[in-house]
């Protein structure tokens, strides 16, 4: 008989069939799967009974998720958008950090440990999580706005800051125990981190501008997709590990940057729909993994100190976080937007508290009281969100022109589909209007004579302003058949008679899009072989017709 004691296989089919499992209950139960993913992880932990995933490696598995997570965000993240954010995201985040470790510290100190456990306490309480920010502003579509580029901007400098604490608290708790390390060593040390760090940035802005274009560029001649998406994942993967080994910076840091490199090329699309199957799948794992952690014991041993702990993550940070950013000059808007993606902590929460125990400077209850203000901060950031939208004035909508009136085009994305469309429909003399959420192709949208609207077009507000109730028809032409029918839906519940267009890649995809409200859908690949058959069908008429009638 085989040995089938694979920890490895058995921690990825496990997390994944009872994420998958519980995930299809909470959606049943109109709550974010994400919840399902928690508590598939607490099931499969070493405090119920049952099975025991491996925690060693869950953890692992969960870091290559943040990995190809902060990867693709770098794709769509340049320097410039990195450089336009700093004035708001360094202050910010250093204010937020400090105010956040000041209130954690408080509530430490309350529960009566020493000063040393109560900063570390309220250190880890002081970073949000980099799967749960990114993964709220992708489901809300607002990766690629103003708002999101602070939050990411804000979380760039979150992860600097926590590289730092990383390296100067065992020179802290060296120093505590009398081994003779002095502040200058400890200086030292800092100053060596930060060295490296810059020299990493260095090296990708220098070396990795040219190499890895390069290196994608020669995979994608290859004509192979299997080489080219392992391009994206070696990329991904073999920088972020060298980051964390070579310069001392973290995993997540590293895979930014090189995503940030790529997508200053014209492979930067291309790459993030390679990297998005596995990206996923290990998300999900990072939630399982999480949920691991939790010992339910605490939520009844300590409940007082664990609803401190929310409160502070939640409602204290947050405050904090959207004091500052209307402190700079943004808009109710951006501070809410802000706020809400920082009401949580995740992985950085987990390591710092783990090392502090390690290094004997903060007791083993407090990193189960992290533990459990983590994962019930993960539970109520949604809320959070919700509560945002609630209190932010969507735009009024922009006047329309007497000949908008009489029924515009609207169109859905202004990528490949989106941009050809919009021009024959403008060289027609139509009014078109363009809801799109990239800046650049926003650019190119108005350059071309269209009027834009800038957001989400699965959020109502953006639809009315983009004039649906007088609108001569819908084109949706993004390429992914879930964000198009939640367009769709939201579109056919706006206006019940308006006839919409919308783009598929399968059958699925347009029943799937017909079920939503889509008067008819277009399936690319069947267009494609009715205009070649129409081609070959006509070919031996047109080569006949010279013989009809020879020169003489």
């Amino acid at each position: 008989m085989p040995d089938h004691q694979t920890p490895l296989i058995a921690t990825i089919a496990a997390g994944l069939v009872l994420a998958f499992l519980f995930g299809l209950v909470a959606h049943r139960l109109r709550i974010q799967p994400l919840v399902g993913y928690l508590l598939a992880g607490v099931v499969v932990g070493p405090f119920t009974p049952g099975f025991v995933a491996d925690q060693a490696l869950a953890g692992e598995l969960a870091e290559i998720g943040v990995i190809l997570l902060m990867f693709g965000v770098g794709l769509h993240f340049s320097l410039k958008d990195l450089a336009a954010v700093a004035r708001i995201a360094v202050p910010g985040a250093i204010g937020q950090i400090a105010a956040a470790t000041l209130m954690g510290a408080a509530l430490g100190w309350a529960l009566g440990w020493d000063l040393a456990a109560s900063l570390v306490f309220g250190l880890a309480l002081s970073v949000a999580s980099t799967v749960v920010l990114v993964r709220a502003l992708q489901e809300r579509r607002m990766l690629e706005t103003e708002r999101g580029r602070i939050a990411v901007g804000w979380l760039v400098v979150e992860d600097l800051a926590m590289v730092v604490a990383l390296v100067l608290l065992p020179a802290i708790a060296a120093a505590r125990a009398g081994e003779g390390t002095t502040t200058l060593q400890m200086l030292g040390a800092l100053g060596l981190t930060l060295a490296k760090v810059a020299a990493f940035v260095v090296v990708m802005l220098g070396v990795g501008r040219r190499v890895i274009p390069w290196v994608m560029h020669y995979a994608a001649h290859t004509g192979s997709r299997e080489l080219f998406r392992l391009s994206v994942y070696a990329l991904a993967l073999g920088i972020a590990f060298a980051a964390a080994k070579v310069f001392d910076a973290s995993f997540a840091l590293g895979a930014f940057f090189a995503g940030m490199v790529l997508g200053e090329t014209k492979l930067s699309q291309r790459a993030t729909e390679e990297a998005m199957p596995l990206r996923d799948a290990f998300a999900v794992l990072f939630f399982v993994s999480v949920g691991m952690l939790l010992d339910p014991a605490v939520l009844v041993e300590r409940p007082i100190a664990v609803l401190a702990t929310v409160a502070i993550i939640v409602l204290g940070k947050s405050v904090a976080a959207w004091a500052i950013v209307r402190a700079f000059g943004h808009g109710q808007a951006t501070a809410l937007t802000v706020a809400a993606s920082l009401a949580q902590i995740g992985e950085f929460s987990f390591i710092l508290a783990g090392l502090g125990i390690t290094l004997g400077m903060l007791p083993p209850e407090g990193r189960d009281i992290v533990l459990a203000g983590a994962i019930l901060s993960i539970l109520v950031n949604p809320v959070a969100f919700r509560l945002a939208a609630r209190h932010v004035t969507p735009a009024a909508p922009k006047p329309s022109a007497p000949a908008e009136r009489q029924g515009p085009e609207v169109i859905i994305g202004y990528g490949r589909v989106g941009s050809l469309l919009g021009a024959r429909l403008l060289a027609a003399g139509r009014q078109v209007v363009v809801v799109e959420e990239r800046d650049e192709v926003r650019a190119a949208a108005e350059a071309a004579g269209a009027r834009v609207v800038a957001g989400n077009a699965a959020d109502p507000a953006v639809l009315a302003e983009a004039g649906l109730a007088t609108a001569r028809r819908l084109f949706v032409t993004v390429p992914e058949a879930f964000e198009a029918g939640q367009v769709v839906e939201q579109a056919r519940a706006a206006n019940p008679a308006l006839e919409i267009l919308a783009r598929a890649h399968s059958d699925a995809a347009s029943d799937h899009l017909a079920v939503l409200g889509a008067t008819r859908t277009i399936l690319g690949e069947r267009e494609i072989a009715e205009r070649m058959a129409e081609h070959a069908l006509a070919a031996p008429r047109r080569m006949a017709e010279p013989a009809l009638a020879p020169a003489h």
